[in-house]
């Protein structure tokens, strides 16, 4: 794969340029830092349930410090019983204290391929709050009880000290669950990870495998693009993640308070525009298929597939926040997961998680919400919005401006792409050695058709790469 590398007179060897274009935070105050250190005491002196004899172990990606859960899955008669343990803030961070207050301006942690910017100080994000290895930690605990089809017929949370056993990422389970060595804590995962896939498909939940682009390398190793790579664990692994969101959201529009991640359901012209999109790439569409079946059933290594698959990101457009205290709101449901959803699982790296997570330990107790988590929730839509905004500008422009540096020096050069979308003019294009999206003169290309493109123009300022056909 091309590498661009580190250290050219270009780039700087690193994204410093772009920290500074969006006014990234490089550090944190005193008063942060002072609370932060205080923070971080022995959880024994404060957490009463004990619940350390788990077996939990969390799986990761490899190196990563800022573990936010940890799991134990295991049958129970015909069904299943999850253990999911959720690094737990609300113990270090005090109501509008520094902590809190930076956290709310920063509203997540943002990744950048030479290192992050936390939203809380790594003395928290990876020390004291992380779900490190044999460490004793406290812990949100829920405990969801599940029948033999994987759906939820019993759910409790609480504050408890736990102490993951073992650290995974997802390439070793994958390797350990083939070979039949998988720790005990996770050798339901295939089993329930697919029974909840399927009933995600009935929902009509929506899953786009397009392939996910990724900065690698750093240092004297050059900065290249390549995949995300994601395997039958990390989806797995997600839906337990899911299926923790689902039942927050159920307890709190149980109890008509919280903060749900909503989703308007699409509209019949954007089904119908789809459903044309798949007629013209030969896709066949059953009348009686739903969106979610359709897309269950296509392969991914097809360039039709992945046409449709971004067409179908027009469906997931206007994801949001939706907070309240009384009256339900008009909708509740997140349409991308067929079910009303909440953010409760990444509390070190999302702000939001921490708020969710006190409402519902306040109504699995039968207690009343706590007055300083009731006041913030009317903010919440709008802060995590805009921090959402700003990760998602982030994370576009590192990888547009890798792909800039990489096609610097190749201007004149073919490469082979597919069409993914298009109108009379251009087409945005996924070229696949290496790994680059970009926009491609041309009349009427056809959408999901392979096709040779021609480099003509890099901006490597403007992080612009453009092509046409060849």
């Amino acid at each position: 794969m091309p590498r661009f590398t580190a250290g050219s007179p270009a780039a700087d060897g690193g994204f410093g340029h772009l920290r500074a274009e969006f006014e990234l935070p490089d550090s944190f105050t005193a008063d942060v830092l002072a609370e932060a250190e205080a923070a971080g005491v022995d959880p024994r002196e404060t957490v009463g349930e004990d619940a350390t004899d788990l077996p939990l172990v969390t799986i990761d990606p490899p190196g990563a410090k800022d573990l936010d859960q940890a799991m134990q899955l295991s049958r129970r008669g015909d069904g299943f019983r999850v253990q999911y343990a959720i690094a737990d803030l609300g113990t270090f961070v005090a109501p509008g204290g520094p902590v809190d207050r930076e956290a709310r301006r920063r509203g997540q942690t943002l990744y950048l391929p030479d290192g992050n910017v936390p939203l809380h100080p790594p003395v928290l994000s990876e020390g004291a709050a992380s779900l490190l290895p044999g460490e004793i930690r406290s812990a949100v605990l829920w405990t969801i009880d599940l029948d033999s089809r994987g759906e939820p017929v019993a759910t409790r949370v609480r504050r408890a000290l736990v102490r993951s056993t073992e650290q995974f990422d997802y390439e070793t389970v994958q390797a350990a669950l083939e070979a039949g060595t998988a720790h005990p804590s996770i050798t339901a995962l295939p089993e329930l990870g697919r029974l909840r896939r399927e009933l995600a498909v009935r929902r009509g939940a929506v899953e786009l495998q397009l392939p996910e682009q990724a900065v690698n390398g750093g240092a004297g190793d050059g900065w290249a693009l390549g995949t995300r790579p994601r395997n039958d664990v990390d989806a797995w692994n997600a839906e337990i993640s899911l299926l923790t969101g689902m039942a927050a959201a159920t307890m709190m529009i149980d109890a008509r308070v919280g903060v749900l991640r909503t989703l308007p359901e699409a509209d019949d012209d954007s089904i119908a525009w789809l459903r044309r999109s798949a007629q013209a790439l030969g896709i066949e569409w059953p009348d009686a298929t739903s969106v979610s079946q359709l897309l269950a059933g296509l392969d991914p290594a097809r360039p039709e597939s992945m046409a449709l698959y971004t067409c179908t990101t027009r469906l997931l457009r206007g994801a949001g926040y939706t907070s309240f205290a009384g009256e339900l709101p008009p909708s509740t449901t997140h349409a991308g997961i067929g079910a009303p959803y909440a953010h409760v699982t990444a509390p070190i790296r999302r702000l939001v998680d921490r708020f969710a997570a006190e409402v519902c330990l306040a109504v699995s107790a039968d207690h009343d919400v706590p007055e300083w988590v009731r006041a913030a929730l009317p903010n919440l839509p709008l802060l995590m919005s805009t921090s959402d905004s700003l990760a998602a500008r982030v994370e576009r422009a590192c990888i547009d401006q890798v792909e800039a540096w990489m096609m610097a020096q190749r201007i004149g050069g073919t490469f082979e792409a597919v069409v993914l979308r298009a109108d009379e003019a251009r087409a945005e294009i996924l070229v696949e050695d290496p790994l680059v999206m970009g926009k491609c003169a041309g009349e009427n290309l056809p959408e999901g058709a392979r096709i040779t493109v021609r480099l003509t123009a890099v901006d490597v300022v403007k992080r612009k790469v453009s092509f046409e056909r060849a």
